[in-house]
């Protein structure tokens, strides 16, 4: 499957990429997971957002935080594939390339983020590693993980 990725900051993020981004989160996040939340939380405009482009049409999405942000480490979130396109590894291959570009741009900081509780396994199989009690967070059970800055 052929896909273009790009990487940008909010900054260079245009009308019609920041709206494709907003309208799949809430698709995904709001409306499939039935989750009220607000998810224009104040911290995109100091991330970098990682996509996935398949014929046009945004297919994945994830938003890098860098340390300080969100955690006092380095983070990855809103990491989401369209519905249309599950099934087909995307999903691993989002998560590699952010845990990549973290590293890459902040190589001395670990990568922590809140999963969600189900999803733990599939995190854990990327190399995080359990870093917390499981919590809600907007109704939804999450935990916290880390990936080690010397972890390879």
């Amino acid at each position: 499957m052929s896909m273009v990725w790009t990487t940008s900051s909010f900054g260079q993020l245009g009308k019609r990429e920041l709206f494709e981004i907003v309208r799949l989160r809430q698709d995904i996040f709001i409306v499939e997971q039935q989750c009220i939340y607000r998810d224009l939380d104040g911290l995109d405009e100091g991330s970098f957002h990682m996509r996935a482009y398949h014929n046009g049409d945004l297919a994945a999405y994830q938003r890098l935080l860098p340390p300080g942000l969100s955690y006092p480490e380095s983070s990855i979130g809103r990491i989401l594939v369209s519905p249309a396109l599950r099934g087909k590894q995307l999903g691993r291959e989002l998560v590699e390339r952010g845990v990549d570009y973290n590293r890459n741009h902040w190589p001395d900081s670990d990568i922590r983020i809140g999963a969600q509780a189900h999803l733990s396994d599939f995190y854990s199989s990327v190399g995080f590693v359990i870093a917390g009690d499981e919590y809600l967070d907007d109704g939804i059970p999450h935990i916290e993980m880390l990936l080690s800055a010397q972890s390879s």
